[in-house]
């Protein structure tokens, strides 16, 4: 970040900062992508020049993810919310029953869309311990016959990532990744479907990104319409409606940006020195407080709370000050939450540790 971009270090949940190099390229190529005289946002998305650049995106993310043969990988709208609803749609049949397993906010989210649909049975929540926490597999009480098994693997609200994958057996294991999908690695041989929304790694709001297996095609309901439909959405290579051409385009070069930066064992090593940082100064403190067990504390969305609530307003107009923006917490739960998804670099997450120590030499 320098003086002459006045770009500041965004902190943001989502929409989420972008890498400088994917909006500089964005830029350049607005008006003329390749010299055809007009904008990706301009294209006919059955046109040889977008097919090309939905190819090489898909290309790409099966690269970076090393997605098995067997997935579909589908570009939609709607975002996870929507996917909320989706899912049961394509897997829960009348009648059926599938599990959740509450972890917070998106996870309840989760829970009360699918209620819709069907039975849902809590085979687990994290609720006696105030979302601090995944639970232990040992303690699920998981159905005899569930359609699927549901988890949210990173919730943004609560800072509560997942660092294991469950085992369920031949149930169908179903995950809402998005805020921490292309942070790290993830074995996706162990999933049924994995949907994202894109605004936090993968590029801008408006696009949702679903990996389904194949085997899990073709179990729509009747009523589910034909463009939330995953086989038929598949069969037209994510065309049956306009995609989000631009979103599909941008998340493209984030896709080339993140290989260049060696993939996603590379960008997880940034990621585990960036969090690493921050809950370091939290921790040594004793001035702030992180509430989320060690083990499950996220890498993606760090909340932190002050000594005292009348503090926070001050904290973040010094932080705005010093270009530090995008740190209030959620409205659900208070204090501040840091997203330092792939996009903020380490030097954002000192900068904030700076003014976190300054901060607590004026107010401690």
């Amino acid at each position: 970040m320098t003086a002459m971009t006045r770009r500041v270090w965004n902190f943001s949940a989502g929409p989420a900062a972008m890498p400088e190099p994917v909006l500089q390229r964005a830029q350049a190529e607005l008006l003329d992508w390749h010299g055809r005289g007009m904008s990706v946002m301009e294209m006919s998305h059955r046109g040889a020049d977008f097919t090309s650049i939905a190819h090489k995106t898909e290309a790409d993310l099966r690269t970076l993810l090393a997605v098995p043969a067997q997935y579909k990988l589908l570009f939609l709208q709607g975002g996870a919310l929507a996917q909320n609803a989706i899912v049961p749609l394509n897997l829960l049949p009348a009648g059926g029953v599938a599990d959740y397993v509450d972890t917070g906010h998106w996870a309840q989210k989760s829970i009360a869309e699918a209620r819709k649909y069907g039975e849902v049975n809590v085979a687990a929540s994290a609720a006696d311990a105030q979302y601090t926490c995944v639970p232990a597999q040992a303690d699920w009480r998981p159905s005899a016959s569930a359609s699927y098994v549901h988890v949210t693997t990173n919730e943004t609200i609560g800072g509560v990532e997942w660092f294991w994958i469950p085992d369920t057996g031949a149930t169908p294991l179903v995950a809402d990744a998005s805020s921490h999908l292309l942070s790290r690695p993830l074995d996706v041989s162990r999933f049924g479907v994995i949907y994202a929304g894109a605004q936090k790694n993968i590029g801008p709001a408006g696009l949702t990104l679903v990996i389904v297996r194949e085997d899990l095609l073709g179990r729509a309901r009747r009523e589910c319409p034909s463009v939330f439909d995953y086989a038929v959405q598949a069969k037209a290579g994510s065309m049956y409606n306009t995609p989000a051409t631009f979103g599909i385009y941008l998340a493209g070069l984030t896709f080339e940006w993140l290989i260049a930066q060696g993939g996603l064992a590379a960008i997880e090593r940034a990621n585990i020195a960036k969090a690493d940082a921050l809950y370091a100064e939290i921790d040594r403190s004793g001035f702030y407080r992180n509430p989320v067990r060690r083990s499950d504390r996220s890498r993606m969305n760090v909340p932190f709370f002050l000594p005292d609530d009348r503090l926070n307003e001050p904290f973040l107009a010094g932080a705005a000050q010093r270009g530090l923006v995008q740190l209030k917490g959620h409205r659900a739960v208070g204090g501040m939450r840091d997203s330092i998804y792939n996009a903020m670099p380490l030097a954002g997450v000192l900068a904030l540790v700076e003014w976190m120590r300054e901060f607590e030499r004026q107010h401690g």
